[in-house]
């Protein structure tokens, strides 16, 4: 081969990773150094090496930020995430395997709303007052219903696509074995839908992990923070402390980052299974 039939041959993916790089390396290099940086180099906001290396000092004064005030925000985010996602997937299961093995008039009616909550955006006023209603707003109780509100319509949309390469032969033979259905959901269904089920976990772990805009409106208090509204402790009107702000950030990525590292094969899985066998 020679080197010009190479060069065409490469020269798609060697652009597409300078893109790549661009769009999410280069970005995250500049918020890794400027969490190194003294407040004032912080605040020139360059993209330059530090002058003296202060990230480990720079978390450390973090982490003790307000009485470890991000202890007990990863304990609300952990317990938030957890929570929802477990019902997430939970309602999310139930639901998919109803509406993939009845094929009438109610099941097109649910696959039509379960749309729409990916379409219609929410409203945060009504949902105020309906939480408020309930006795449960400013709770975390309160959050988990409307996190697994927002989140459930993804949730049956790609596990109904999953479920859709699951043959229906398998449940017509444990029902004439015996099996009731949800003896048949949980021992046959739920085992296969493993794939998928990662891929709500992860996608939807990280989005309720990272939400800022719900428990800021559905979750106030100080003793009701979540590690993304730890940023505001670093800024204000009149000062800001960008070198402590950009390491929170680094803290607050890395989970995430190591779901994704872990089961970025499983999430692909999970996406193309159902779109290419369904």
């Amino acid at each position: 081969m020679t080197v010009r039939k190479f060069i065409e041959s490469i020269w798609i993916d060697a652009a597409s990773l300078v893109i790549i790089s661009i769009l999410y390396i280069v970005p995250f290099v500049f918020i890794f150094l400027t969490a190194a940086k003294t407040p004032a180099e912080a605040a020139l906001f360059q993209f330059s090496w530090p002058s003296q290396f202060h990230l480990f000092s720079n978390i450390r004064e973090v982490m003790m930020f307000g009485d470890k005030r991000m202890l007990l925000a990863f304990w609300n985010s952990a317990l938030l995430t957890v929570g929802s996602v477990t019902l997430i997937v939970f309602f999310g299961a139930f639901g998919a395997f109803v509406m993939q093995r009845r094929g009438d008039r109610v099941a097109s009616v649910a696959s039509a709303i379960m749309l729409a909550g990916l379409i219609i955006p929410p409203a945060v006023v009504p949902t105020i007052f309906t939480l408020q209603w309930l006795g449960i707003y400013k709770t975390v109780f309160g959050l988990i219903m409307v996190e697994v509100a927002f989140q459930l319509p993804f949730a049956v949309i790609v596990l109904r696509a999953f479920m859709a390469s699951i043959p229906r032969e398998l449940d017509e033979a444990a029902i004439m074995d015996g099996a009731s259905p949800l003896r048949v959901f949980f021992t046959i269904i739920l085992p296969l839908l493993w794939p998928a089920i990662v891929t709500v976990i992860v996608v939807s772990a990280v989005f309720i992990y990272n939400d800022f805009t719900l428990p800021l409106y559905f979750l106030p208090g100080s003793q009701n923070v979540t590690v993304q509204l730890t940023l505001y402790s670093f800024m204000s009107q009149f000062s800001s402390k960008w070198n402590l702000l950009f390491a929170d950030v680094v803290i607050i990525t890395i989970p995430p980052l190591i779901m994704f590292m872990f089961f970025q094969r499983q999430i692909v899985a999970g996406m193309t299974t159902g779109a290419i066998k369904g």
